[in-house]
């Protein structure tokens, strides 16, 4: 099982400035290839202040040129916010730029609030978002596409330039429910899912559907992997446990508001808001503990063929404080799951 960094952008004070920002995040995908994290990733959101990243691509190209092996995966773009026209050009030449270490992960948006303020509504974005996808292939597989559909209406033309790898980048869907899962991974594409508040029923089921699709597809499935993503963060005491268990509950009455709730943003930032969920409650769904009992609650997810875990370590600590976490998942977790050794230090 291999783990990948997102790098998860958190906003609450606008006067630590984008630069400072995301100068952090690059430090930690630095960190991440040296100490042999399979991937970062990257979210695309656009006018608000957690998991702001408004050019992924732009970021990938970035992270490309200060790293050296790491997987570099939009996990996801918001296909419907795009011109797919504009948008494969972009991805091809984003794809070449990283030395073809970029991996498309998308999505139709989560956010209501973002989508509406950006001219496709959630009630859209599934439609939008299915033809943008059937359209981007295109686009990248073959040349002189045309396109009479409802959302793109266009006479024949080549992206160019042609991609490096055949059709592209490899794809990757976000995707919740295990029958969406299975149709998904029928069509070609790796899956990104995560088990909702920690659910372990709803892990087991989802990993089964892939599987099953998989298997159907025979020498074509080989490939197809499916990543688990978590909130998660190795902790060196109890105290510190006790600490970003209440930075986490502060992030989400932040993510509550734009994810499920009413969408309350001024200026950019997302008013916090009282949860329902108590932190203990909230602590029992993320993976924010010492390095051993970190081991044991990654345990099931290796043993039910999860491929990767994708942990966001950023949700409230200090910068410095969530790079020794990243070392300490890398040097006394990871070894447990996979064949890279840590070398903290470049070694």
């Amino acid at each position: 099982m291999d783990f990948s960094l997102q790098l998860s952008a958190y906003y609450p004070d606008k006067s630590y400035g984008g630069d400072r920002l995301y100068a952090d995040m690059l430090e930690q995908a630095v960190l991440g290839d040296r100490l042999g994290f399979d991937a970062v990733s990257l979210t695309e959101h656009h006018l608000i202040n957690i998991l702001l990243m408004p050019a992924p691509l732009q970021f990938a190209v970035k992270i490309a040129d200060a790293t050296s092996k790491i997987k570099i995966i939009t996990s996801v773009a918001v296909l419907p916010l795009h011109d797919m026209r504009i948008y494969a050009g972009e991805v091809i030449v984003a794809d070449i730029f990283t030395d073809q270490r970029l991996m498309l992960g998308v999505g139709r948006g989560a956010f209501a609030y973002e989508m509406e303020r950006l001219g496709t509504p959630m009630e859209t974005s599934r439609d939008k978002f299915n033809e943008s996808l059937d359209v981007l292939t295109a686009l990248m597989c073959e040349e002189e596409v045309s396109w009479d559909g409802e959302y793109y209406k266009f006479d024949p033309l080549t992206v160019m330039p042609r991609p490096v790898r055949p059709g592209g980048p490899p794809i990757m869907m976000a995707v919740l429910s295990p029958e969406g899962i299975y149709h998904c991974t029928r069509r070609g594409f790796h899956i990104q899912t995560t088990p909702l508040a920690g659910n372990h029923q709803l892990m087991l089921d989802q990993v089964d559907a892939f599987q099953r699709a998989k298997g159907e597809m025979g020498p074509d499935g080989e490939a197809l992997t499916i990543s688990l993503s978590r909130v998660a963060f190795t902790c060196e005491s109890e105290s510190q446990r006790r600490a970003l268990t209440q930075a986490a509950q502060g992030y989400y009455s932040r993510f509550d508001n734009v994810f499920t709730g009413p969408g309350i943003v001024e200026n950019g930032m997302i008013a916090p808001l009282p949860r329902q969920q108590t932190a203990d409650e909230l602590a029992q769904s993320l993976l924010i503990c010492g390095s051993s009992e970190m081991v044991d609650k990654l345990g099931p997810y290796a043993e039910a063929g999860i491929d990767r875990v994708i942990l966001n370590f950023t949700f409230g600590a200090e910068h410095g404080e969530t790079l020794e976490a990243i070392q300490r998942f890398a040097e006394e977790v990871m070894p447990h799951f996979t064949k890279e050794v840590a070398y903290a230090h470049g070694h």
